[in-house]
Order: C-alpha cells, then structure tokens, then sequence
C-alpha cells in the first residue's frame, strides 16, 4: 500500500462523548477524523426518552468545531420502564439508531440499567419488528464471577438466551474483548455483529499489570490474555463483515483514573486511526482497514459509507500527540501505545 492509504471517512460505531466542558474538550478530536458516530447514552442522568435524545443530539452538534461534517447517531438507555412507542418512534423519525443494553453495575454510569432482562422483552419484541438494533455491554455483574470471565458467562447465559427469545432482534455485541465472543459471532449468519477497540487491538492484561498498575489502560470490558488479543486482531484484519471498529474512547478527568478507585475508560479519540494503521500494517492487512473502519458499520446499520475521503499517511519521524488535553479545571489523559506512531490523518482538502 505504499507510505499512504486514501480511505473514505471512517465511522466510529461506539463512542462517548459524555456532557458539559468534557463534551466541548472531546468531540473536536472525534469529529475532525470520523464522519458519524453511535454516541453512548450513559450520562448522569441518562438518555432514556427521545426527548433527552434530540436535547443531548443538539449540545453534541454545537461541540463540534464549524466546517467539521460530523454526524451524531444518537441511542437511548434501556431501562425496565422504557417506554416501546417512544423507542419506535425515535427509530422511524430516524433520531434514533440503537438501544443501549447495560446490566446495572456493568460500567460507568450503568446503575439505571437493567436488572432482570424479563422485564424489556416488551421493549425487545418491538424493535425486533422494526429492523432497531441492541447494542449490548456483553458482561454480567455477580460478584462471585471473576472479572476476567464476565464475557464469556454473559454469552452463555443471558445473550444466548435473549437471542433464542427475540430471533429476529438485530444485535451489536459492543468492545469484544474475548476469542469466545468472537468465536461466537462468527458462528452466527445474521442478526448479530461486533465492534472492537482501538485499545484492545493494542493491549492485553499485562500492559495493565505487569510492572506496576497502569490506571489509564484500565477499561471495562477489562483487557484479557495476550492469546485474546491476538483473535481479536485475526477477527477485526479478517475482513469479516460482523466485524467493524468502535472505539469506546471514554474520557474521564485524569484525577479520576488515578485515583485509590479509578474510573474505567480509556481515551483513544485523539490517536485511534493513527495506531489502528500502525495494528493493521503490522498483520500485513492495510488492505482491510477500509473494510473495519468504513465499510463493515454502515453495511450493518444499512446506511452508505461516507462520500467524503481522508489520507492516512506514513512519516519517517514519529507523530507528537499531547499527552493530555484539557476539560475545564481538569485533564484527560489520551491513550498511550506503547509504540511511536508514523502513521498521521491528513484532510481530505489535501488529496
């Protein structure tokens, strides 16, 4: 592919933006290289209604810089009272692309979420109808399962279930950290899909532990084994259309990470693209990248790839990114390879 790769304006089919001075800090890194984005309806309070949906979908347009052409796609939280017309008619006015799934206590801001799984079958049965996908946070939250098992449980007893209940529900199985929940995915024909980080194409647990701990490279779904790491890069370089790239860049104040109960997030928006070449070139698949981050998303929530075109670009001098940006009174600390970058974004104004 040469020191340079034109590809059509990536999506980011998972992202949190979160509200107020953090919202205005983050989403100029996100808007400047990605065309549209699911944003994450985990804010305090939540996004539950199409009501906060269009409110939150107004204060993420106004924090995108003038002259960057970014599309927020909005979802709303599932809860146990969430309301099936409200749902509906989100997703046929088009506000609306996806309900979130979080088992309460799964993640950040996931307290409102759902409880006994039961009790949205209602919620479920009408989005099955309308073609409106689930995007699941794929962990259970029994404290007497080990953290690093919580996927692979999940899959075998709550989203197995829920799928042999609702057939024709479209699925999105978010931030895959696990060869299972690939494995599983791919032993799906239709209905079911699933997006990857950038991070955890990048890290394994001893990145996170090994050598002391590093609070910035702890997340949720936690990072696994190196052997899981290594499947997750086969799946997301496979050129696999159930495969496509969402970030989950999850900014948190850099005082909250480090800090005697850290938050979970890893913030990847300012650098995604430059390390996912840097991943895709080194398993010798540039030639997949496209698929990943501009083809597989929009071939899945039935829209067309963006018409627009960036330039990836290789240098011989590694890129400087900040180490951390500013919100407000605070930082955020900006996700850390572990390797120099030579990859870089140009604008499409210069093709």
């Amino acid at each position: 592919m040469g020191d340079s790769l034109i590809l059509p304006r990536p999506d980011d089919w998972h992202l949190h933006l979160r509200d107020g001075e953090m919202l205005d800090a983050v989403t100029p890194w996100s808007s400047a290289h990605f065309g549209r984005a699911i944003i994450m309806p985990n804010l305090v309070p939540p996004v539950v209604t199409c009501n906060d949906a269009a409110a939150y979908r107004a204060r993420v347009i106004a924090a995108a810089p003038t002259g960057h052409r970014f599309t927020p796609l909005m979802t709303l939280y599932l809860t146990e009272t969430t309301d099936p017309d409200d749902v509906a008619a989100g997703f046929e006015t088009g506000l609306v692309k996806a309900v979130k799934l979080y088992p309460a206590g799964a993640t950040t801001n996931s307290d409102s979420g759902v409880r006994d799984i039961a009790k949205v079958d209602r919620v479920l049965d009408r989005m099955a109808q309308i073609g409106m996908p689930l995007l699941v946070h794929g962990e259970v939250t029994d404290p007497e399962i080990d953290i690093f098992d919580r996927e692979r449980v999940f899959i075998e007893q709550v989203l197995e279930s829920l799928r042999k209940r609702h057939p024709a529900l479209k699925v999105v199985m978010e931030h895959i950290t696990t060869a299972e929940a690939v494995d599983y995915v791919m032993a799906v024909e239709s209905g079911l899909a699933a997006t990857i980080t950038v991070h955890h194409l990048i890290i394994n647990r001893n990145a996170l532990l090994a050598g002391g701990i590093r609070p910035h490279y702890y997340c949720l779904p936690v990072a696994k084994r190196e052997k899981h790491r290594l499947r997750l890069v086969e799946a997301a370089t496979s050129g696999d259309r159930r495969f496509f790239l969402g970030t989950d860049s999850a900014p948190h104040p850099t005082s909250a990470k480090e800090a005697p109960c850290g938050c979970a997030g890893v913030f990847t928006a300012p650098n995604a693209l430059p390390c996912l070449a840097h991943v895709f070139e080194a398993a010798d698949a540039l030639d997949m990248l496209e698929m990943f981050a501009c083809g597989n998303g929009p071939d899945f929530y039935d829209l067309p790839v963006n018409e627009e075109m960036v330039r990836l670009v290789k240098t011989d001098q590694p890129i400087e990114m900040p180490p951390v940006i500013r919100a407000g009174d605070e930082t955020v600390t900006v996700f850390d390879p572990g390797f120099p970058l030579h990859w870089h974004v140009e604008s499409e104004d210069a093709l």
